[in-house]
C-alpha cells in the first residue's frame, strides 16, 4: 500500500493551538521549533514540504530547525494555519482521542530518549535522532485516522516499513530509512549495526519503561541498569513537563473535544480578522491604511472604535466609527490614560475599574460606552497607531482576542509594504526579486562570517596537532560550528535575555574570539590585533552568540579596511560606565584604516551595497545595529582619514538585575 509523502494526519488540538499562538505572538524560531517538534503530524508536514521539489535538488533537511530555516517565517505560519484547518476535518471518537494522546506520549518519549542516547554515545546529529524518534511509529497515527478496519490493521502491522518508505521519500538517506526499517530487530542482532539504527531501536524499547528495554540498553550500548533507569526517569519528567505546558492531561482519560472547539474558535477569529482587513484599502501611506481599517475592526468586534496615528510627538485622531470625527491631538508621552499607556507599553490596556483621566473621559464621551480598550499596532518595535474600542467589560476577553489578532495581522500588512517605486515603469516582479536578493544577501553574509573563520582556523591547525593547546582550540571550533548551525534562526528572531539569565562575561568572550581572529584575519606580520581589556567585571545582559556576531562583524570590517602595508585593530573595554541613568559596559573597536567611504557613511546602519576592499560593509553594520538595538544597547561611530572607532554601550547584567528586582 503506497503512502503519499505529503500526509494529512491528526494532531492533538492543544499542540496545534500552542503552535498557532506562537506564530501569532511572533515568538522565536527556537520556541516555535520546540512546539512543532513535539507533534508527529506537524513534523511530517514540515519535512514533506521542506524536502519537496519546490526547493529543487537541495541538501536534504534532517531536523525541524533546518526545515524552519528553509521554509521561512511566512510560509511556516501558513503551514501551521493550514494544518489547523485540516484538524477540523478529522472526526475522532472517544477511543480515538485516547489513542491519539497515548500515541503522542509514546512518540515524544521515544524522540527524547533517542536524542539523549545520541548525546550519550556521541552520535554527531542528536536532532536527527530526535526527529526519527518522532516518526518511528507514524503508521499508528495513520491508522488512528483511518475508518476502515482492514486498512487500519494493515498500517498497524507494517509500521516499520511505512516509516522507512516515508523517510526515504523525504530524501533523508538510506541510514535513516534503515533506522525505521529495523527498529524492531532483536537487541542481539544489533550489536554491530549502524549507530543510528541502534539508537532508534533502543529508544523505542526504553520508551516502554519495561525490564526488556533496560536489558536491551546493556546489550546494544553496554549501558548499566542504574544509568538506563535514570535516563527513563529524566525523560518521563520532561514529557510530563511538556504535557503540562500544553495543557494535555496524562494521568486521566483524555478527550480532545473541548480543545477542538477552542481551536475552531481561534481559527474562525483569525479568518474573520484576515477577511475584515482585506475589505479595507491597503494602499497608500501608513496613516491612510490605519484610518481605513478602523471600519474593519468595528465590523468584527461589533464595537465603536477610534484610530489614532503617531505623528511626531503626538497621537492624532485619524478616523472612527462614531459619526463626525473632531480634531484631536494628544501628547504621546505617558499621561496616565489608557491610550498613551497602550502606546508606550506596546500592550493592550483596558480602563476597567481604574479612575479615568480627562483624556479617558473624552474618549468615553466620543464612544458613548462605559469603558475603553486601547490596542496598539506593533510593527517591528515601532507603533504607528493605537485603536480605542468602546466596551462594556462584559465580553472583554473575546474582544481583546479579536482585536489582538486583528492588529497583529495589520502590523504584518504594514511590515510587508515596500517603498513606492521611483521609476513608474518599474515592474512589481523586478522589485520582488530585488527584495528576495536583499534577504538572501543578509543570510549569506551572516553565515559566511563563522564558516570562513572556521575554515581558515582548521587550516592553521593542520600543522599544529601536537600543540598542548589543541584540545582547547578544538572546543572553540566546536562552539563556532554550533553557532553556524543556528545563526539564521537567532538572527531572524533574536530572543531577549531571560530575567533569570546572569548574562555573559564580555572580556572572556573577547579573549576567546581573539585567538580565532588573530589566526584568520591577522596572520600577516604587518597587521595586528590588540586587546586592551579593563580589570573590572564586564558581565553584560546578553548571550554569547550575539556578542560574537557583533565583534566578528566589526573586526572583520576593520581588518578589511586596513591599508595594504598593514595596520592595527584594537578592542577596548571599560566597566562600569554610567550614562543616561543606567550602568553600562563599554566596548570599543578601532582601526587605523582609511575610514568609512561616503556611500556607507551617509546611511551608516542601513543595508547598502558592499564596499569590500574599500572599507566597512553597510550590510554588516545594519546587522550589528539590529543586534545592539535588540539588546537595548547604544552604538556610535567616529570615522576619518586616520581610522574608525565604533563605541558600543551594552547594558550591564547587574543593572538588568536591579531593574528586575
Amino acid at each position: 500500500m503506497h503512502i503519499a509523502p505529503d500526509l494529512q494526519l491528526p494532531s492533538l488540538p492543544e499542540v496545534t493551538l500552542r503552535a498557532l499562538e506562537a506564530c501569532h505572538q511572533d515568538e522565536s524560531y527556537r520556541k516555535i521549533s520546540e512546539i512543532v517538534s513535539a507533534d508527529t503530524a506537524l513534523v511530517a508536514r514540515i519535512l514533506a514540504l521542506a524536502n519537496s521539489a519546490l526547493y529543487g535538488p537541495s541538501t536534504p533537511i534532517r531536523s525541524v530547525d533546518q526545515a524552519l530555516l528553509r521554509l521561512g517565517t511566512r510560509r511556516f505560519h501558513t503551514l501551521v494555519l493550514t494544518a489547523a484547518l485540516r484538524q477540523l476535518l478529522f472526526e475522532l471518537g472517544g477511543d480515538e482521542w485516547q489513542q491519539l494522546r497515548d500515541f503522542w506520549r509514546h512518540s515524544l518519549t521515544t524522540a527524547l530518549t533517542a536524542r539523549a542516547l545520541a548525546t550519550l554515545t556521541r552520535y554527531p546529529e542528536p536532532d536527527e535522532a530526535f526527529m526519527l524518534g518522532m516518526l518511528h511509529n507514524i503508521g499508528e497515527l495513520i491508522a488512528i485516522k483511518t475508518p476502515a478496519t482492514e486498512a487500519k490493521q494493515h498500517y498497524l502491522d507494517h509500521q516499520s516499513d511505512i516509516a522507512a518508505e516515508l523517510v526515504a521519500s523525504w530524501g533523508l538517506g538510506p541510514m535513516a530509512a534503515d533506522a525505521m526499517r529495523y527498529q524492531q530487530a532483536l537487541p542481539s542482532e544489533l550489536r554491530d549495526a549502524g549507530h543510528l539504527v541502534k539508537l532508534i531501536s533502543l529508544a523505542t524499547r526504553l520508551a516502554l519503561s519495561d525490564a526488556a528495554g533496560i536489558a536491551a540498553a546493556g546489550t546494544v550500548f553496554g549501558l548499566n541498569e542504574e544509568l538506563t533507569r535514570e535516563i527513563n526517569r529524566r525523560i518521563g519528567h520532561e514529557v510530563s513537563g511538556m504535557a503540562a505546558s500544553l495543557g494535555i492531561p496524562l494521568d486521566e482519560n483524555y478527550c480532545g473535544e473541548s480543545a477542538s472547539r477552542q481551536l475552531k474558535q481561534t481559527i474562525l477569529r483569525q479568518a474573520m480578522a484576515n477577511q475584515a482587513i482585506n475589505l479595507a484599502d491597503l494602499t497608500g501611506e501608513t496613516e491612510d491604511i490605519l484610518a481605513e481599517t478602523v471600519n474593519s475592526l468595528t465590523l468584527i468586534t461589533g464595537l465603536p472604535a477610534l484610530c489614532f496615528g503617531h505623528t511626531g510627538e503626538n497621537l492624532v485622531l485619524l478616523s472612527g466609527t462614531i459619526g463626525d470625527i473632531p480634531d484631536l491631538a494628544v501628547t504621546a508621552k505617558p499621561g496616565g490614560s489608557v491610550l498613551t499607556e497602550a502606546f508606550i507599553s506596546g500592550l493592550p490596556v483596558s480602563l476597567g475599574d481604574r479612575s479615568p483621566t480627562v483624556l479617558d473621559r473624552q474618549l468615553l464621551s466620543l464612544l458613548h460606552t462605559p469603558s475603553i480598550l486601547a490596542v496598539p499596532v506593533n510593527n517591528g518595535g515601532d507603533c504607528p497607531g493605537v485603536f480605542a474600542l468602546g466596551t462594556d467589560n462584559e465580553h472583554l476577553p473575546t474582544t481583546l482576542e479579536l482585536a489582538d489578532i486583528f492588529t497583529a495581522q495589520l502590523a504584518s500588512v504594514l511590515a510587508d509594504r515596500v517603498p513606492a517605486q521611483t521609476d513608474a515603469e518599474a515592474s512589481t516582479e523586478g522589485l520582488d526579486q530585488e527584495i528576495a536578493r536583499d534577504r538572501l544577501r543578509k543570510q549569506v553574509h551572516e553565515v559566511s562570517n563563522p564558516l570562513t573563520i572556521i575554515r581558515q582556523y582548521i587550516y592553521q591547525l593542520r600543522g599544529r596537532l601536537e600543540d598542548a593547546g589543541v584540545q582547547q582550540e578544538l572546543d572553540v571550533i566546536r562552539d563556532e560550528l554550533d553557532r553556524a548551525g543556528n545563526l539564521l534562526l537567532q538572527m531572524s528572531h533574536t530572543d531577549s535575555v531571560d530575567q533569570g539569565d546572569d548574562g555573559v562575561e564580555l572580556n572572556a568572550e573577547l579573549e576567546s574570539l581573539a585567538r580565532i581572529l588573530e589566526d584568520s584575519l591577522f596572520s600577516s606580520d604587518s597587521r595586528s590585533l590588540r586587546l586592551s581589556l579593563c580589570s573590572e567585571p564586564t558581565r553584560v545582559a546578553a548571550g554569547p552568540t550575539r556578542i560574537r556576531q557583533i565583534v566578528i562583524n566589526l573586526v572583520r570590517n576593520a581588518a578589511e579596511s586596513l591599508a595594504d602595508d598593514g595596520g592595527t585593530v584594537e578592542i577596548r573595554t571599560s566597566s562600569p560606565v554610567w550614562q543616561n541613568h543606567r550602568t553600562w559596559v563599554e566596548l570599543e573597536i578601532s582601526d587605523t584604516g582609511r575610514g568609512i567611504p561616503g556611500e556607507v557613511r551617509d546611511a551608516l546602519f542601513s543595508p547598502v551595497k558592499t564596499t569590500k576592499g574599500e572599507g566597512h560593509s553597510g550590510l554588516g553594520l545594519s546587522i550589528v545595529k539590529q543586534l545592539v538595538d535588540d539588546m537595548e544597547g547604544i552604538i556610535a561611530c567616529r570615522t576619518g582619514q586616520e581610522g574608525t572607532t565604533f563605541r558600543i554601550l551594552l547594558p550591564a547584567a547587574s543593572h538588568k538585575k536591579n531593574e528586575t528586582d
